[in-house]
């Protein structure tokens, strides 16, 4: 494995746990270590439960082949990493999914991280098996490290990781289960994570992750992903929130109990059969309700359900009137979402009532059907199949995946990734909420809470929304900045003397959708204007810097250049400049790098015999051979004054870029260190081409490496460090330890070295280390 393809690895490297939940809800995944052989045969017992077939070769192949491709590398606790994706497997049997899913799951990792490639995958498992692991592994193939500290470049990174896996999602949706299924064991376990990398893993759970599984409708994910970021993001409001439940817990308990009790005994005598349980509503559920409404956990009142489970859609009536009968119903909280199903095809009728006590709760009532649509979702589809097919979704399963479409079609619309992320946040936001219309022919739609007749004309179609001119709800001619309520009959009067929408209407528009298309009208319609203004950017950059654009434009730069930014054509690159959403400095300097790689600069023989002129006069008698001294050779110049600069210390294998110092000559750097990444656009015309060059000798010169290593602290850590370097033969020039609050030793070791082989086998060696977590090189 790799220096870089390991740093990946151990950022979401995780300790294996079954997930328990405690009385009052809370998360709880402080269990032992379990052997993997454990982990395998409860696999096993999970999948032979459901699954109709008792074949299980394909499943035990592909342990045993993960467990080999894996046998060499270990999580930061020291045990074997196999225990990742058997618990990836596990959650994906706990969703009942078919045997390839389940086997893609136990070989998530296997190409990313070992030598076993996607044609060893099709010949061992077939097709469908590795087009569900190369769906994966291309979402993970961004090292989330790379880009140094840059927020742009991680945004960059995050954006583009993020359009392959709504791209993997469209191919086979299988896919992102399981990369949910993956980001639910990582959180499981991501106590092991530095405080910083928690946040920012919760965080992007919270944005991107939980909402896709909310809209594929699996609840049995998307409920502990929730609780889960919570515990990370606003660790003292979750734990506030566990104490405050825990109060009075055995209270509650009865509570509910005696809640059960009288639904069931009176749902009973009504003839209907049914199951009713009883629990505390999850924590995230009750923090967005506390942080949307503003109010304390004494304020809210329904944080109790009980769920009513039948075996007819009719029953679900018949025992609402019965619940009705009993307790007292709160005006305007029922829902019935059976007649109008939530966007991911949730259905259930919904109803708050006042219990004997005075207390409010909640009551959920749905078919069996529904209840398993509810908990597995979109997964549902490939339950008890020998033989799925990912491709093929059933009609039903549509209408779940209708926000997929609606973000592949912003994919291609747009190349500035900075507002995809923002447009992809605000749609996946999980603290809206929705309101339910009718458009004049009885179709439902869902808008986000605050929706105008203007996002209910987008949702139709765009050349509605551009040609709108006003809107009647319930037959009554409203503003178009009227705010839509549940149940309204909307309509849209169109005009075709329309001009199109105004910039106003941006301010007004609640839904993401909405906003993108009144956007992408305004770039469509000032397109033609958008590229002449690239033009003339474009030419006034090269004339300011006296580049011959001509030269530079060759037909394969500029499809390099369409590429590289996502776009179709030409003209959409430089409305791109034009409009703002490229700089034209990005746009040239790649155009001359290209150029550059194809016509490196040769000395003719008057310049070659011109500097041997000078070196002559000056004193200095040397061949016009290109040897170098430092081993560096600079654009074909040898024996320059070059320096090796301490900020990232590059060594033999290294790619290296020259910088011209004022008065010191030539500082060589890694071209991946962040002053080099850093620099300014000004000053990267001072970084000059260098390579290393093979030696002659036969005596390797020395070069000084640094790293730094992270470890949970332990008595004898440094004592192993040194040992390992020592049976390396490698002498230490420098080492200096900080151990943090937290218990986590950073050490920075500097050692001379060959090259860069040598420096992989010592951090591999390292790495062996019981408690090392991660080790990383100094760049800048």
């Amino acid at each position: 494995m790799t220096e870089e393809k390991r740093s990946v690895v151990e950022e979401e490297d995780r300790l294996p746990q079954t997930n328990e939940v405690n009385a009052v809800g809370e998360v709880n995944n402080e269990t032992e270590f379990v052997a993997p052989e454990v982990l395998y045969q409860r696999l096993i017992a999970r999948v032979q439960k459901y699954h109709p077939s008792d074949d299980i070769t394909m499943i035990a192949k592909a342990y045993e082949t993960a467990a080999e491709a894996h046998k060499e590398q270990f999580r930061k606790s020291g045990e074997p990493y196999i225990i990742h994706p058997l618990n990836v497997a596990i959650i994906l049997a706990d969703l009942e999914l078919d045997k390839e899913t389940i086997v893609a799951g136990l070989l998530h990792d296997v190409v990313e991280d070992t030598v076993m490639t996607e044609a060893d995958l099709v010949r061992e498992f077939g097709e469908d098996v590795a087009l569900l692991v190369d769906g994966v592994t291309k979402l993970e193939k961004i090292p989330l490290s790379a880009g140094g500290d840059q927020p742009d470049a991680k945004l960059e990174m995050q954006a583009e990781n993020l359009r392959k896996m709504f791209l993997a999602m469209a191919k086979d949706i299988r896919v992102i289960m399981i990369k949910l299924a993956d980001r639910l064991h990582n959180m499981r376990t991501l106590r092991y994570q530095k405080p910083e990398s928690q946040y920012r893993i919760a965080k992007e759970t919270l944005e991107i992750y939980c909402p896709i599984a909310q809209r594929l409708g699996i609840s049995k994910l998307k409920i502990e992903l929730d609780d889960l970021s919570l515990k990370y993001m606003e660790p003292e409001v979750y734990y506030d929130l566990v104490d405050k439940i825990a109060v009075r817990k055995s209270v509650r308990e009865s509570y509910i109990q005696s809640i059960v009790d009288e639904v069931s005994k009176h749902v009973e005598n009504a003839g209907i059969k049914a199951e009713v349980d009883g629990r505390v509503k999850h924590f995230f559920s009750i923090y967005k309700k506390m942080k949307n409404q503003n109010k304390t956990l004494d304020q809210v009142y329904d944080l109790f359900a009980v769920r009513i489970i039948v075996d007819s859609v009719k029953d679900c009536y018949a025992a609402l009137g019965v619940i009705h009968e009993m307790y007292k119903p709160i005006p305007g909280r029922f829902k019935d979402y059976i007649a109008m199903p939530k966007a991911n095809m949730y259905q259930s009728l919904h109803t708050t009532l006042i219990g004997s006590t005075g207390q409010p709760f909640e009551v959920q009532i749905r078919t069996f059907e529904m209840h398993k649509a509810a908990e597995y979702g979109i997964a549902a589809h490939w339950k008890y199949k020998d033989a799925s097919d990912g491709k093929k979704v059933e009609a039903q399963e549509e209408e779940k995946l209708v926000w997929l479409r609606q973000i592949l079609e912003w994919q291609r619309d747009m190349s500035d990734n900075r507002e995809f992320m923002n447009l992809l946040k605000n749609d996946l936001d999980l603290f809206s909420d929705n309101v339910y219309c009718f458009t004049p022919t009885g179709e439902v739609k869902n808008l986000p809470a605050g929706s105008t007749p203007i996002d209910f004309a987008y949702s139709i179609h765009s050349a509605v929304g551009n040609k709108m001119v006003g809107a009647r709800v319930n037959g009554k001619l409203v503003t178009i900045d009227y705010e839509i309520r549940t149940g309204d009959r909307i309509e849209i009067i169109t005009s075709q003397n329309s001009k199109g929408p105004s910039r106003d209407w941006l301010n007004v528009v609640k839904s993401t959708q909405a906003k993108n298309k009144i956007n992408q009208w305004f770039k469509n319609e000032l397109k033609e204007d958008n590229i002449v203004k690239g033009k003339e950017l474009l030419q006034a950059y090269c004339k300011t810097r006296n580049i011959n654009l001509s030269m530079i434009m060759k037909t394969e730069y500029v499809e390099a250049i369409c590429r590289k930014y996502g776009f179709r054509d030409w003209d959409s690159v430089l409305a791109a400049v034009g409009h703002g959403a490229l700089k034209e400095g990005q746009v040239i300097n790649k155009l001359r790098e290209f150029y550059d790689k194809e016509h490196k600069k040769e000395l003719s023989n008057e310049e070659v015999l011109q500097s041997i002129a000078e070196a002559s006069a000056a004193g200095i008698h040397k061949t016009p051979h290109i040897k170098s001294k430092s081993g560096i050779v600079v654009k074909g110049i040898a024996d320059l004054s070059v320096r090796f600069s301490k900020c990232c210390s590059p060594v033999p294998g290294d790619e290296i870029v020259g910088f011209i110092t004022r008065g010191r000559g030539i500082s060589i750097h890694r071209t991946d260190c962040v002053n080099v990444l850093s620099l300014p656009e000004l000053e990267r015309a001072r970084l000059m081409d260098a390579e290393w060059q093979v030696p002659e000798h036969t005596v390797a010169e020395k070069y000084v490496a640094d790293i730094k290593i992270y470890a949970n602290n332990r008595n004898g850590l440094l004592a192993d460090i040194a040992k390992a370097l020592t049976e390396k033969d490698i002498d230490i020039l420098s080492l200096n330890t900080r151990i943090s609050k937290q218990g986590t030793a950073t050490l920075q070791v500097s050692f001379e070295i060959t090259g860069r082989e040598e420096l992989n086998r010592i951090i591999d060696k390292i790495r062996g280390i019981e408690s090392v977590i991660d080790i990383e090189r100094t760049s800048g």
